[in-house]
C-alpha cells in the first residue's frame, strides 16, 4: 500500500497540489488523469522519490518494493540487455553483482567464502537463479529477440530500447508500479500483451497514460488531478468520461428535479456496470462501480476544444488514383506495388510494421518527397489537408499565432483578426495566447495549430500522421468526435486503438511485397487468423 499524506506543491505562486491526501491499494490500477500541466509527471516523480514536494510525504508499507518505468532511454547505454532488465531489482542485481565481484579474487579466503555464502541464500530466497530466464522471457513477450539479449543498449534502436525499459520495470513482480506513457513506441501487438500482462497483475500500478483504450483495459479507478487535488473514481476512463460529462448536463439544468437526476445517474451506473467485461478484476470492479456513490460523481473543469470539419465542397467519386508506388529509404525497401483507389466514403488507416513506410507514403501522396516509383493522381474535385508527423519546419519563424494562421488564408475575410482569432480559439488559444511565438510552441500547442490550420482550409480530404502522440485526453477526445463526423475521406495513422477502432472502416497495410487492402474495421483486421498468417508472410 502507497499512501500519500498531506502533499503540497507549489511553483512560485501557481499551487500545484494542495494538501492531497490518497491511498493506492493492491490489487488495483490507477490510471492519473489531468489536463496538460496538472502535474501528472510531477506527482509521479515525486511518489517515485524523484522529487520532493514542498510539503507532506509518501509512505511506502515496509519490505515492499516499488519500480519505476525508465523514462531516460539512454541511461543504460553500457550495459548488455539482459543485465538491463535485471537492473530492475536492485537488491537482487545488487546481489548478483557483488558474488561475481568476489568470485572474480584469485586468493579466494575464508571471509569471500563465508561471504559468498551469506549471498547466495538471500539470492535464493530472492529466486535468484530463476532471474536471467525470467528476464528473458519477458524479453521476447516485449518483442526483444534472443540474439539481442546479450548486445549492450547502445545497439538497440530508441523502440527496442523502450520495450527493454518496460522489462525492467516489470521484472521481479514489484509491489508498486508506476508507468509514465508506457505505451508510447509500441506497436499494436505489444501494447496487447502489455495490457493483458496488467490486467492480471495482483500488485499495485499507477499508470499515466493518453491511450484511451489501455487505459479502459488495464484501470480498475481513475485518480483525477483537477483543482489541485487527486480523487480517485472507481471504473475505467470511459466510465469517468461519461460521468463526468453527464455531471456536468446536470449541473447545467438547474430546474431538474433531484429525484430525476438521480434516476439517470443510477440509470447509468447500471449500464456501465453491465458492460464490464476486460480481465479477471472485471468482477471486482463491477462491484465497485455498483457500489459507486452517486454523490461522488463530480462535474470537471476540463476545457475541450471545439473541433468542427466543413467542407468547401463535397468530392466526387474519384478521390485518388495510385498505381505500382514504391520506396526505399537509406537503402530498405518500405513499401512496393502499391495499387490502390480511393472513394469519398473511405476512412482509412495505413499501417505497417516499419512505420517510416507510412511516414513516407503520406510524404508523398502530400507532395513531400518528389522522388520515388510509380505514380499516383488525386480527384480534380478534392483538396487536401496534411498534419505530418513532424510539422517543426512549419513553425521555424517568430511570429505571433494569429499571423502564422494568417500565412494560409486566402480570402481578405479569411485574414482578417476576428476571423483567424475564432479558428484559434476553438483550439484554445484565447486571448494572449493568440499571440503566443509560434517558434516556441510545445508539441502539443504545435499540433492543436495544425488543426486549426486544417478546419480553416474546409478541405474533402484530411491526411493525418500520428496526431494524438502530444494531444492531452481532452483534445484526443475533442478531435476523435469531430473526425467521426467528418464528411469527407480520411487517411490518417495512430498509436491510439480507440482512434483507430472509431474511425477507419478500411485498413491498409503497406508491406515490401505489396499491401494488405480490407474494408474491415481495426480490430476485425487486427484478430482475423487469416490476415494474421498473410501479414507475418509479407514481411519475410
Amino acid at each position: 500500500m502507497l499512501i500519500v499524506n498531506n502533499l503540497s506543491v507549489q511553483f512560485g505562486k501557481r499551487i500545484l497540489f494542495d494538501e492531497v491526501n490518497v491511498t493506492f491499494s493492491p490489487g488495483n490500477c490507477y490510471g492519473i488523469i489531468g489536463a496538460n500541466g496538472a502535474g501528472k509527471s510531477t506527482f509521479l516523480n515525486i511518489i517515485s522519490g524523484l522529487k520532493e514536494p514542498n510539503s507532506g510525504n509518501i509512505s511506502l508499507e515496509p519490505d515492499k518494493r516499488l519500480s519505476i518505468l525508465e523514462q531516460n532511454h539512454n541511461l543504460h547505454d553500457e550495459y548488455q540487455v539482459l543485465e538491463t532488465v535485471l537492473m530492475g531489482n536492485k537488491d537482487l542485481f545488487r546481489i548478483k553483482s557483488e558474488m561475481e565481484d568476489i568470485y572474480k579474487i584469485e586468493n579466494f579466503s575464508d571471509s569471500d567464502s563465508e561471504r559468498v555464502g551469506e549471498l547466495q541464500i538471500k539470492y535464493e530466497e530472492m529466486d535468484g537463479w530463476s532471474a536471467e530466464s525470467n528476464a528473458a522471457n519477458l524479453l521476447s513477450n516485449l518483442g526483444i529477440d534472443e540474439n539481442l539479449h546479450f548486445n549492450k543498449m547502445l545497439d538497440l534502436d530508441s523502440k527496442q530500447k523502450v520495450r527493454v525499459l518496460i522489462a525492467q520495470a516489470l521484472f521481479g513482480n514489484p509491489d508498486v508500479l508506476i508507468m509514465d506513457e508506457p505505451t508510447n513506441d509500441l506497436d499494436y501487438d505489444t501494447i496487447e500483451w502489455l495490457e493483458n500482462f496488467l490486467c492480471n497483475y495482483e500488485n499495485t500500478v499507477i499508470v499515466v497514460s493518453h491511450d484511451r483504450h489501455f487505459l479502459d483495459s488495464v484501470c480498475t479507478h481513475i485518480s483525477d488531478i483537477d483543482y489541485g487535488k487527486i480523487n480517485h473514481y472507481s471504473g475505467n476512463y470511459s466510465f469517468w468520461y461519461e460521468s463526468s460529462q453527464l455531471a456536468a448536463r446536470q449541473k447545467a439544468q438547474s430546474n431538474k428535479k433531484a429525484e430525476e437526476k438521480k434516476k439517470e445517474l443510477q440509470e447509468f451506473i447500471s449500464r456501465f456496470s453491465a458492460n464490464v467485461a476486460k480481465s479477471k478484476q472485471a468482477t471486482s470492479r463491477k462491484k465497485m462501480i455498483e457500489k459507486l456513490n452517486i454523490e461522488e460523481i463530480k462535474p470537471s473543469s476540463r476545457r475541450y476544444p471545439g473541433i468542427i470539419f466543413d467542407l468547401e465542397r463535397e468530392a466526387g467519386d474519384q478521390i485518388l488514383n495510385i498505381e505500382k508506388l514504391a520506396f526505399k529509404f537509406d537503402g530498405d525497401l518500405l513499401f512496393d506495388k502499391v495499387n490502390l483507389n480511393l472513394s469519398k466514403s473511405d476512412k482509412v488507416i495505413f499501417i505497417s510494421k516499419d512505420t517510416r513506410a507510412v511516414n513516407n507514403f503520406f510524404d508523398i501522396i502530400s507532395n513531400r518527397i518528389k522522388t520515388f516509383d510509380g505514380s499516383f493522381d488525386w480527384g480534380i474535385t478534392t483538396k487536401q489537408e496534411y498534419i505530418p508527423l513532424n510539422n517543426d519546419y512549419l513553425f521555424n519563424k517568430p511570429q505571433s499565432l494569429v499571423d502564422w494562421l494568417r500565412n494560409y488564408a486566402i480570402t481578405e475575410e479569411e485574414k482578417e483578426e476576428v476571423y483567424l482569432r475564432g479558428f484559434l480559439g476553438k483550439m484554445l488559444f484565447t486571448g494572449d495566447e493568440a499571440l503566443k511565438n509560434s517558434n516556441i510552441l510545445s508539441g502539443g500547442e504545435k499540433v492543436r495549430c495544425m488543426i486549426s490550420k486544417m478546419m480553416m482550409s474546409r478541405s474533402n480530404v484530411l491526411i493525418i500522421d500520428e496526431p494524438t502522440n502530444h494531444l492531452d485526453l481532452e483534445a484526443i477526445t475533442a478531435f476523435n468526435n469531430a473526425l467521426i463526423n467528418f464528411k469527407g475521406t480520411l487517411l490518417f495513422s495512430t498509436s491510439d486503438h480507440h482512434f483507430a477502432q472509431s474511425l477507419a472502416n478500411r485498413v491498409i497495410e503497406l508491406t515490401p511485397k505489396g499491401i494488405i487492402d480490407r474494408y474491415l474495421n481495426f480490430d476485425e483486421y487486427m484478430t482475423d487468423p487469416k490476415i494474421k498468417e498473410l501479414r507475418k508472410n509479407m514481411y519475410l
